[in-house]
């Protein structure tokens, strides 16, 4: 599947998560964030409990906080939307410092922020641990319909090609005068949109000629790698299980 392609939120490191394989980390993640999206939003304590189980989970994988905390700002406009929410919402209101809160707003912020926050760091703990080619190689293993994994598998190997073709046509558009800070030159830009998309459509085509030439019959080789072993399936349960353990804790004591 090509070596030399690693995605901007994979640190490379030598830890015990880095050697799981991919797919029993991918199995974990999903049912983490499963059982914490179904937890109720009034089941505070439960939330804290998840955010507990991921701390060893980044100290093993060597992950620095900072690192973690720079990135979960890909869900500040979700933030932003929870905190409209308690002065949108509708039904019992209360009194706070001079400002009139919805109830029903206030749990649906806390909902958003807590179960976004939860699943954006379980997200790039997986991300910063596992390399892109071992996703697309995990999610195959996993069984993931053929047709996602061959076009993640394209799209892996070629974004660097069409990221070099936009960066030489945006050269190209400067040298000729082109100055995006002004609306009516909006138009070379889509011009160069259009050019690339035509260009990308073309490269893909030849591509693909080529590979059936060589007896590509809509599925690339299966790595030679084995399956994970019991061991490292048992190793990654243990944050969905103790994260169930937390859930069914808080349901009995609420």
């Amino acid at each position: 599947m090509g070596a030399g392609h690693a995605h901007p939120l994979h640190l490379d490191r030598l830890s015990p998560v880095h050697r799981l394989a991919a797919e029993v980390k991918i199995v974990a993640v999903l049912l983490f964030t499963i059982v914490v999206v179904l937890t109720p939003p009034t089941e505070f304590a439960a939330f804290g409990g998840y955010a507990l189980l991921l701390v060893p989970v980044g100290i093993a994988a060597r992950v620095p906080l900072l690192w973690l905390l720079k990135r979960a700002t890909i869900e500040l406009p979700f933030v932003l939307l929870a905190v409209a929410l308690p002065f949108l919402g509708h039904g019992t209101r209360i009194e706070w410092l001079g400002l009139s809160l919805s109830v029903d707003g206030l749990h649906g912020a806390w909902n958003i922020f807590a179960k976004g926050t939860l699943g954006v760091l379980a997200s790039l703990l997986l991300a910063a641990t596992t390399t892109m080619r071992d996703l697309i190689l995990g999610l195959d293993r996993l069984r993931v319909p053929t047709v996602f994994t061959q076009i993640a598998t394209f799209m892996l190997r070629y974004i660097d090609v069409l990221a070099g073709d936009a960066r030489r046509m945006r050269i190209a558009r400067l040298s000729r005068g082109y100055d995006p800070r002004f609306l009516w030159q909006v138009k070379a830009f889509a011009v160069g949109v259009g050019s690339l998309f035509l260009r990308s459509y073309e490269r893909g085509e030849r591509v693909y000629l080529a590979m059936v030439s060589r007896g590509y019959t809509g599925r690339l080789p299966r790595s030679a790698e084995g399956r994970a072993p019991a061991r490292q399936w048992a190793v990654s349960a243990m944050l969905p299980v103790a994260s169930a353990g937390i859930a069914v804790a808080a349901a009995v004591l609420a």
